[in-house]
């Protein structure tokens, strides 16, 4: 905070206040003042115009800051500490404390007695009017808390609580002043407006009736051809509060016209029974009269009614666009929420066409800031998730949703999630590691059996050693052999069945070339299409030469 060494009420304080959005103008900012609303403060602001203060306003004003400072005392008792009045501002934003400890870690603020406020302090809770310019004077100072006080300066009358920010409060004030900055650069002012006040149509001539058995004396005739021409001049069309005012006070006089004439009629009847020209004279009168009272009151009803649903469905268009340019700010893959706005109950009870615009437009201002302070959170959750999860994003397809949450309990959210994966994913590669050494050892048991299984055969079949025979293919170029000289092997029965080279790998487990095969005395079958094929009654023999190999191969290693 920046202090400035003003005092309040003079005229560089009221300078200085100028340049700055006060924190005694936040409540009309924010809609809540109820001694000024927010567009009389868009104007003030664009204009520089402060409203001239009354004689009457300017008694209560001393009168405030002589209780203020009979309390300020009082205060100090309470805490214990001195309190100094203070000018400060941080950014745009200024504030005016009554009072301020050394420290500044705690603030005074007061009002003058009065038992609507003394009321909200012993329930605990402050009207926005009120709190608004508390959250602005804690944001602006730093403070931790506001004394807030209304009294008379004395002990008798003194009432007290102590305020603190409220969460999401500030944020509010924040988003409120930059929606009333963006505001305020498209506001024009428009003409004062005096308060329209209705007019119905001159008078009419009074009618004279004067009957003796027979009418005597009557401006009837004369009286008709004006009233009707009155009536007709009568304005339907019906647009502005002047218009309305008109037609309210015309319905009116069309009612006491109404009861004129039925008493002019009424006077003469009591003189005659019949007297029918009269009679339909005044009877034409006073249907016209009818007519059109009820003609402008369906007008007014009706016009009214066209006013407030055009006011209300302009608002709700404005506050429609303002939410489309920030989902443009967003990246397409996150929308706006539906941001509430009570347009038609805001206006409600509001009887002018100004009025009736000034609740609508405060609606719409604090409908865009909750959108601004909705999007601002947005903002804030989109980086987080781009930082924390960028490489689990396949987790949060529900980020929608989860955009909208505080942004520690998308933090807390997040990393739970990961956590919670990422031990998924470690107990698959366990259960798949378990699996494979499952398959391994089973491999490795089957191998066992079969070659227990060959070796069992061979035990029960001794080879003989006789010299392998040439059969249906050349043999291909000898290999060196492995050992020093290849077991001779004992050929079976052919069957006519073949078995393909990597049949037999497949069958033993572990790779096996054709020349070592040969060096073992087996030759290929036959040859197709590349494939050499070997007798398939000959594979318990391969078996058992090479287990003789193996233990020939044993025997030389063990011997050298």
């Amino acid at each position: 905070m920046q202090v400035h060494n003003v005092q309040q009420g003079t005229p560089e304080w009221h300078a200085l206040r100028s340049s700055y959005f006060t924190a005694s103008e936040a409540p009309a900012m924010m809609g809540a003042s109820k001694y000024q609303t927010r567009t009389d403060l868009l104007a003030m602001k664009k204009t520089g115009i402060v409203e001239e203060v009354t004689p009457q306003q300017q008694a209560i004003f001393d009168r405030g800051h002589a209780t203020e400072e009979l309390a300020r005392p009082l205060v100090e008792e309470m805490l214990g500490e001195e309190l100094y009045p203070i000018v400060g501002t941080s950014g745009n934003l200024l504030a005016s404390m009554d009072g301020a400890t050394m420290l500044g870690d705690t603030l005074f603020e007061h009002k003058l007695w009065n038992q609507g406020v003394v009321a909200q302090i012993r329930a605990g809770e402050l009207q926005p009017h009120y709190y608004w310019q508390l959250e602005q004077q804690l944001l602006v100072s730093g403070a931790e808390r506001v004394i807030f006080v209304c009294s008379d300066g004395t002990n008798t009358n003194f009432e007290h609580l102590e305020y603190r920010p409220v969460d999401g409060r500030r944020e509010q004030l924040l988003a409120g002043w930059a929606q009333f900055e963006e505001d305020l650069g498209n506001f024009e002012v428009k003409e004062a407006k005096v308060e329209a006040i209705g007019a119905a149509p001159d008078q009419l001539p009074a009618l004279r009736i004067d009957v003796t058995g027979m009418v005597t004396a009557s401006n009837l005739d004369a009286f008709k051809a004006h009233a009707l021409s009155v009536i007709g001049n009568i304005n339907t069309e019906l647009s502005t509060d002047k218009d309305f005012a008109d037609a309210d006070a015309t319905v009116k006089w069309c009612g006491e016209v109404e009861d004129k004439l039925k008493a002019a009629k009424e006077h003469a009847l009591s003189q005659t029974e019949s007297i029918d020209v009269l009679f339909k004279a005044i009877d034409d009168i006073t249907a016209e009269t009818r007519r059109k009272r009820l003609e402008l009151t369906s007008l007014v009803r009706a016009r009214k009614e066209s006013i407030r649903t055009d006011i209300v469905m302009d608002a709700a268009k404005a506050l429609k666009a303002h939410i489309d340019q920030i989902d443009g700010t967003l990246g397409g893959r996150i929308r706006m929420p539906r941001v509430a706005a009570d347009f038609a109950g805001a206006i409600k009870g509001k009887k002018s066409v100004s009025s009736l615009q000034e609740a609508a437009d405060a609606e719409l201002a604090r409908a865009k800031i909750e959108a601004s302070r909705i999007a601002d959170g947005i903002r804030v959750n989109q980086a987080t998730m781009n930082d924390l999860a960028k490489d689990h994003k396949f987790l949060f397809h529900d980020f929608q949703e989860l955009v909208l949450k505080a942004n520690d309990d998308l933090v807390a959210l997040i990393k739970v999630r990961i956590d919670e994966h990422e031990k998924e994913q470690a107990e698959l590669k366990r259960q798949q590691d378990e699996k494979a050494e499952q398959q391994r050892q089973q491999e490795e048991l089957r191998k066992q059996q079969a070659a227990e299984q060959v070796a069992q055969q061979s035990a029960q079949e001794p080879v003989q050693e006789k010299p392998v025979t040439q059969q249906a293919v050349d043999p291909a170029p000898t290999a060196t052999p492995i050992t020093s000289a290849a077991p001779a092997v004992q050929q079976s029965t052919d069957d006519g069945q073949r078995i393909k080279l990597g049949d037999i790998v497949a069958r033993l487990g572990f790779a096996l070339t054709a020349d070592f095969l040969h060096t073992l005395g087996f030759l290929p079958a036959e040859v197709k299409a590349g494939a050499k094929l070997y007798r398939a009654s000959d594979f318990p023999l391969i078996c058992a030469a090479l287990i003789q190999h193996i233990q020939a191969v044993q025997a030389e290693r063990a011997a050298a």
